[in-house]
């Protein structure tokens, strides 16, 4: 049986599979007898070595050597880029949606740890977080306290009355300046804004805060009680102020739409990127590609991935709505060439989180495996590239290339050949790199 593990730090890279938490990270780390899928190509390539020093790949192939190295043998496994989820909310996966709201915020910042934890576990080493007071958590993980995905943080996603996102109890209406602030505004989930001053105002605030980019909600959603998904709620001038607000701190605004009357409101105002757009139709699909706007979206099915809204409750209705809209969307998608970034956007559900890796072999339902894992490393790492300077971590991620941060995948096996290698990532993912320090090592002797 191959060593996959040479020098005296074997034992030390050994125990990090158990603890969860990096080992001091070696000078020098090598990784030989690797086929690498490096994000970008259609094949892996022949067994070759890369050399990873401090955070960074410093070289790949015959230039990969370093006598000072720990060397780890892949054993002609495959080496690729971290998995990238483009659509993610770092808080609001575990909890329900009571307890997010209502409950002790201590505990819901110790459970969304350890489902940040469970999260790079599943070999997604990045995160764009779509809204949620994610700052503190971000600062531990960053802190080195929670082992976690890097997280660009949108902060509280900013919505109108009524709007997608406006959890208020009716009891809480009229809005009275001299009573506090509802409790998702207190917590920092969602933010009411309805003028243009208002927008503007609150997205410096998040920007303040440390966001990486802004999220608005431009039209109805599925879990919000009080937003049928037809309606459309910013008006123009309130998505203007917050793009001229956003693009003056470098940065851009995503929009949350599904209907081509939201979508269009928000690419005509600027905006860079239209979250879901499930019911999007032809015109309006190339319009977005006209504009060179991104599409975030999702591989919602009427499946086991469906979040398990109450039957005949107005959540589940609505939902339907969007399931059936998504073969139509990613068919458009694919014809106009629009820039599509893979995201699942699991909520209130930590089953559901554990099927990460699942919803994205999804994605072969309408694209090839190299296809799908392209979205979920270079072409995801190009979206989070938008953020520009108000991206938490500079340096290239979603590509196995010289220079570029090291954010690495062992695999067991051929994910080009076999896709549904990345559903089992307790099985599969041998070992877990980020930034340079291995998280997971569970090769042992093998």
């Amino acid at each position: 049986m191959l060593k996959p593990i040479v020098g005296a730090a074997a034992l030390v890279l050994g125990a990090v599979a158990a603890t969860g938490q990096p080992a001091a990270a070696p000078p020098e780390i090598l990784f030989t007898n690797v086929r690498v899928f490096d994000g970008k190509g259609s094949a892996l390539s022949a067994p070759t070595s890369v050399l990873v020093r401090g955070n960074r790949i410093a070289a790949i192939g015959a230039a990969a050597a370093s006598p000072a190295a720990t060397v780890i043998d892949g054993g002609n496994r495959t080496l690729m880029p971290g998995l990238i989820d483009a659509h993610w909310h770092t808080i609001l996966v575990r909890p329900t949606a009571e307890q997010a709201i209502f409950g002790d915020l201590g505990f819901v910042n110790l459970i969304a740890g350890a489902e940040a934890t469970a999260t790079l576990m599943r070999g997604f080493t990045s995160v764009r977080d779509m809204g949620g007071p994610s700052f503190g958590l971000k600062q531990a993980i960053d802190s080195g306290i929670v082992p976690g995905p890097r997280v660009w943080p949108s902060g509280a996603m900013i919505t109108v009355t009524s709007g997608h996102g406006d959890f208020r109890m009716p009891s809480e209406l009229p809005r009275d300046p001299s009573r506090p602030v509802a409790r998702m505004e207190q917590i920092g989930g969602s933010l009411v804004a309805d003028s243009p001053d208002a927008v503007r105002q609150r997205v410096r605030e998040q920007l303040m805060l440390g966001a990486s980019q802004i999220k608005l909600t431009g039209g109805g959603g599925v879990s919000s009680p009080h937003s049928p998904i037809d309606v459309s709620t910013f008006t123009p001038e309130e998505l203007k102020a917050a793009v001229d607000a956003a693009s003056n701190w470098g940065s851009y605004v995503a929009v949350h739409a599904y209907t081509p009357v939201a979508i269009r409101r928000a690419v005509d105002a600027g905006v860079k990127v239209i979250e879901h757009a499930h019911l999007i139709d032809e015109p309006t699909a190339r319009h977005m590609a006209e504009k060179g706007v991104w599409l975030s979206t999702q591989p919602f099915l009427d499946d086991e991935d469906a979040i398990p809204f109450p039957p005949g409750s107005t959540q589940a209705a609505k939902q339907q709505q969007i399931l059936a809209g998504t073969d139509q969307l990613y068919a458009l998608a694919k014809k106009y060439r629009l820039k599509i970034a893979f995201g699942t956007d699991t909520l209130f559900s930590e089953k559901l989180a554990r099927r990460q890796g699942a919803q994205l072999a999804k994605l072969t339902r309408w694209f090839t495996p190299t296809e799908v894992l392209r979205q979920a490393t270079s072409v995801n790492a190009e979206l989070l590239a938008l953020s520009g300077l108000r991206s938490p971590y500079q340096g290239r991620l979603g590509v196995v290339e010289e220079g570029a941060l090291a954010d690495l995948l062992l695999v067991e096996g051929d994910p080009i050949a076999n896709i549904r290698l990345i559903e089992d990532p307790d099985r599969n993912f041998r070992l877990i790199m980020k930034d340079g320090h291995i998280f997971k090592n569970n090769l042992g002797g093998q």
